[in-house]
């Protein structure tokens, strides 16, 4: 770099950090601004020789990050200071004992729960998870360290094109599965949409790129039909007195996706596009008053539509979102979306936690609130020390649930459910006992199973018995964190019992041919049964499930070596080293065709790749490696859990083999339909077909096709054909399983 250059560079650094101190002017209290002046020169100093993959130094990172904490979360002094000094005590020579002795203990405890847990790994656990726990840890203390860890991760999002493909397709998928729920779950919207744009923008570009097209063509005849909407309620609004401000906001990119994905619609059929929002300049007394005054003046101009009423001003979500919604039909035919809020609800919808805080501490009187009822799930989630880091992520992320429903207890008591939620969910929100002896429910005064699905307004009492016990099954219908803890508690203890026993037998067994339960031997015995845990095969032996003259058998096997795939799993380095040695090539990636006989992989079924799909290995416990689409459905849980068993991979030389794929055809009937569709698949195309099934009602039909194709290209040909038969409306591919 030329010396003008890095001049350049220092002013661009001085820009930034005057504008953090501008943002953060109107709280800063004594000596504030200079302590953050010295975490801001300590940051500097230990991230001097460092630089971004971008290329920028890097203490242009921890200075956006403390950006967004002060100018998108709305946090103080204490999370500025932690912002600027997240990274140091994981890339560099500081301990948190010095950022302890400089900054005191809130921000070191805040910092050690954002720095990552070095070291070597059990075999079976997850580095990603291990350190998702360690963060959660700190949250029951402070749940700064989950907002500054938002804003990292955010930063990172916005910054992720410098990245290569395989890294960004990971942190995407661990922030779809992880970070955007937990940003809704603490109400910060915005930050959640962003982070679900940004997730699509990787995961998947050409749909991205196509909706955002869609988006823009469609700004200028949005905004002209915003204005005629509103125009008449402005007019009311002025007539009455009543401070106001209307906002016509496009939906985000990934809710319009995600919507056109879930109903199989095309972009023009998604019908609520963007959403009216109406804020209220209102004091607190006369806010819900306000809010359905306002409800009363839209529906005098537009036609509600009654299933769509959401009142979250007389009952708030858990994470503290208050508004009125509605859908209306405008005078054009559309549906139209109109939220009416108060400037106080709004800032707590932009800006969740924080601002719910800054109001709350104004208003001591007032009751526990939803976020506070779940940060208190989260501690008792955390007093479970027998969990694994990969069971804590699993019930953490049930806990991060979107929709809601109210149900009454038989005194009338209000409780708040995650949607789906069972009668057994309720039982266990009342006691952990009562839910443990729970035998059935009577909601509304009828008898009802415990694996009743509740709804909003059901009254609902628990019948218990003592000998009633959890069981396996229990598992597959409860939604709440709660239940699902409180059960895989009770099983633990009922096999950890069994287990005991089984445990015995198997040294009894080892003993009789000369053998020690060692770690080794456990390895070989739990590959022979094609098990995951040494509790799992104890339990089956207790329980009698095995065989203990099977355990003999290991004798047999003892010199045996691991294939290839299995001594892959343990050692993922290995692995990459001896896809090296195969491909002649300088790089870890898994080549796919016939060229890469020598390493075993087989095509996962839960989304069954075709050549041309984007594609990642992943290394499987007992399978060997198995090729995932990146947009499988199981794709961001094994990425966002397991990144450290992820291959990179990519199709090579592929001669004429066919691959199982599905397509939905959607039209209008006509006779000869049929025809037409198989004349294309069998006779233009010399296609072979698996199955087919169509349906038509009422003049519209639904087919279902199962064929075999070259690779993507080959379907794209066969999709556009099939497009252009007449009537033929939408050809969508599916997964086959």
């Amino acid at each position: 770099m030329t010396e003008f250059e890095i001049e350049q560079e220092k002013k661009g650094i001085i820009r930034q950090y005057r504008k953090l101190l501008r943002h953060a002017k109107p709280f800063l209290k004594d000596d504030d601004a200079k302590v953050i002046k010295r975490a801001f020169n300590m940051s500097q100093e230990a991230h001097k020789n460092m630089r971004r993959i971008s290329g920028e130094p890097y203490i242009s990172h921890p200075l956006a990050v403390a950006q967004i904490c002060v100018e998108e979360i709305g946090l103080g002094t204490t999370s500025i200071i932690s912002a600027l000094l997240h990274d140091v005590v994981e890339d560099t020579e500081l301990e948190i004992e010095d950022i302890e002795r400089h900054f005191g203990k809130k921000v070191a405890r805040i910092i050690d729960g954002l720095t990552k847990i070095s070291g070597v790994f059990d075999y079976g656990t997850s580095q990603q998870a291990e350190n998702f726990r360690k963060m959660i840890l700190t949250l029951s203390d402070d749940v700064r360290v989950i907002l500054v860890k938002l804003a990292d991760r955010l930063h990172n999002m916005r910054t992720l094109d410098s990245m290569p493909e395989h890294k960004q397709i990971r942190v995407s998928s661990e922030t779809i599965y992880l970070y955007a729920p937990l940003a809704h779950r603490l109400g910060l919207y915005a930050i959640k949409s962003e982070l679900e744009d940004l997730y699509l923008k990787y995961s998947e570009p050409v749909k991205y790129d196509e909706t955002v097209d869609k988006i823009n063509v469609s700004k200028a005849p949005r905004e002209r039909f915003v204005r005629n909407f509103i125009s008449p309620i402005q007019k009311e609004l002025n007539k009455r007195n009543i401070k106001f401000t209307i906002k016509g906001r496009p939906k985000s990119i990934y809710s319009i996706w995600n919507k056109m994905t879930s109903q199989e619609i095309s972009f023009e059929k998604v019908y609520d596009l963007f959403a009216i929002r109406i804020i209220l300049d209102l004091p607190p007394e006369m806010e819900k008053a306000g809010c359905w005054q306002v409800y009363s003046v839209v529906t005098d101009y537009y036609q509600p539509n009654p299933d769509r009423l959401r009142d979250w001003v007389s009952t708030p979500k858990s994470n503290g979102y208050e508004s009125l919604h509605t859908t209306v039909m405008s005078k054009t035919g559309t549906w139209v979306e109109v939220q009416i809020r108060t400037k106080r609800m709004d800032e707590i919808a932009e800006k969740g936690y924080a601002a719910h805080w800054k109001y709350k501490e104004s208003d001591q009187s007032s009751p526990e609130s939803g976020l506070e009822v779940w940060i208190r799930k989260v501690r008792e989630m955390l007093g479970r020390e027998d969990a694994t880091a990969i069971e804590f992520v699993d019930d953490f992320k049930h806990s991060l649930f979107n929709e809601e429903i109210f149900v009454f207890t038989p005194k009338g008591e209000l409780k708040k459910l995650p949607g789906g939620a069972s009668a057994l969910d309720f039982a266990f929100e009342i006691h952990s006992e009562v839910g443990a002896r729970c035998i059935g429910a009577k909601v509304n005064l009828k008898l009802v199973p415990i694996n009743y699905k509740l709804k909003t307004g059901d009254q609902v009492e628990i019948l218990t018995s003592n000998k009633q016990k959890p069981n396996d099954g229990w598992l597959s219908f409860v939604v709440t964190s709660k239940a699902l803890t409180r059960i895989k508690d009770e099983l633990k203890e009922q096999k950890k019992s069994a287990a005991a026993d089984g445990k015995e037998i198997v040294m009894r067994k080892l003993k009789q041919v000369k053998l020690d339960l060692n770690s080794e031997n456990l390895d070989k015995l739990l590959d022979r049964f094609n098990l995951k845990s040494a509790l799992d095969f104890y339990f089956l032996v207790g329980k009698g499930k095995i065989d203990p003259k099977e355990i003999k058998k290991i004798k047999i096997s003892v010199d045996t070596p691991r294939k290839l795939p299995q001594q892959s799993v343990s050692d993922i380095e290995s692995f990459q080293r001896k896809i090296k040695e195969v491909t002649g090539e300088k790089r870890d990636q898994l080549l796919i065709g016939e060229d890469m006989d020598i390493v075993q992989y087989s095509l996962a079924p839960c989304c069954n790749p075709i050549p041309g799909d984007d594609v990642f290995g992943f290394v499987s416990t007992h399978e060997g490696i198995k090729i995932h689409r990146i947009s499988c459905p199981n794709a961001t849980e094994l990425l966002s859990k397991h990144g450290h068993r992820v291959v990179k991979a990519k199709w090579t030389s592929q001669s004429e083999v066919s691959f199982l794929a599905g397509l939905k055809i959607r039209g209008t009937d006509r006779v000869g339909m049929m025809n037409d569709v198989t004349r294309i698949i069998s006779s233009e195309l010399k296609v072979n077909m698996r199955s087919v099934s169509i349906e038509s009602d009422n003049g519209i039909f639904d087919g279902s096709i199962q064929l075999y194709v070259h690779d993507t290209k080959h379907l794209d040909v066969l999709t556009k054909k099939l497009e252009n038969i007449e009537g033929v409306e939408e050809v969508a591919r599916f997964d086959v399983h």
